[in-house]
């Protein structure tokens, strides 16, 4: 593949990335989105970023962490081991209740037919619980996979999770069936992986109304594959 348009598609995701924004320092303790391990009962805890954009998210080129998450039916998948059968398209949104996630998840049915003619899955993650995705199953018509992030336990892993915004203070309890305690929202996110769980390709964007367009993640998705099996 032509060297010049990878790192041009790299370089186009990351002008609306925060995968640049206070991320480049890894080290940095400072950093509130930082995963710090290492307490007496060797669990992880999360410094809670005041505003989306303060997260430090995973970059490219770092594998996901381990996770199990419910799908729309309340049964446990095992993130990694399906990433593990396929390079895989994984995407953080809010949850059904935001119009710019319905339309965004719209947008991915429309595009699934050809992404997966390319030879990817697709994945979406929210902070709804299962009955939520499966409201948003019907709704949308959607016909890919939706897992709960209900505590936002891999958001906080990823280094996408944030305090929300008091507007949403009420309403988080009653989605995430009372685990979002922390009153946590993911910023929106897409990430491509190839089947280890490496992040070959990032989109961030901390204003939420802003998202990638079905066409650009084609565009990414078509070039990364060259890449990746």
């Amino acid at each position: 593949m032509n060297a010049m348009l990878k790192c041009a598609m790299i370089a186009l995701s990351l002008t609306f990335s925060v995968g640049m924004i206070g991320a480049q320092d890894k080290g940095n303790l400072s950093t509130l989105s930082k995963v710090i391990a290492g307490n007496e009962n060797n669990e992880v805890s999360y410094l809670i970023p005041p505003r989306p954009e303060d997260i430090s998210p995973l970059l490219i080129g770092e594998k996901i962490p381990v996770a199990m998450l419910p799908d729309a039916s309340g049964r446990d998948i095992d993130l990694n081991k399906l990433i593990s059968e396929k390079p895989t398209i994984l995407i953080f949104y809010r949850g059904g209740w935001c119009p710019y996630c319905s339309r965004q998840l719209s947008g991915l049915q429309r595009s699934a037919p050809q992404l997966e003619k390319l030879g990817y899955q697709l994945i979406a993650v929210s902070t709804d619980m299962p009955g939520g995705l499966a409201e948003s199953v019907k709704k949308e018509r959607l016909n890919y996979t939706l897992l709960s992030d209900a505590d936002l336990s891999l958001a906080k892993k990823f280094g996408i999770a944030f305090k929300a915004p008091k507007g949403y203070w009420e309403m988080l309890p009653k989605t995430t069936g009372g685990k979002n305690k922390d009153l946590l929202l993911p910023v929106p996110s897409v990430f491509i992986l190839d089947k280890t769980g490496t992040i070959q390709f990032e989109y961030i964007n901390p204003d939420f109304k802003q998202r990638m367009s079905s066409e650009l993640l084609t565009t990414a998705a078509t070039v990364i594959k060259k890449e990746i099996k």
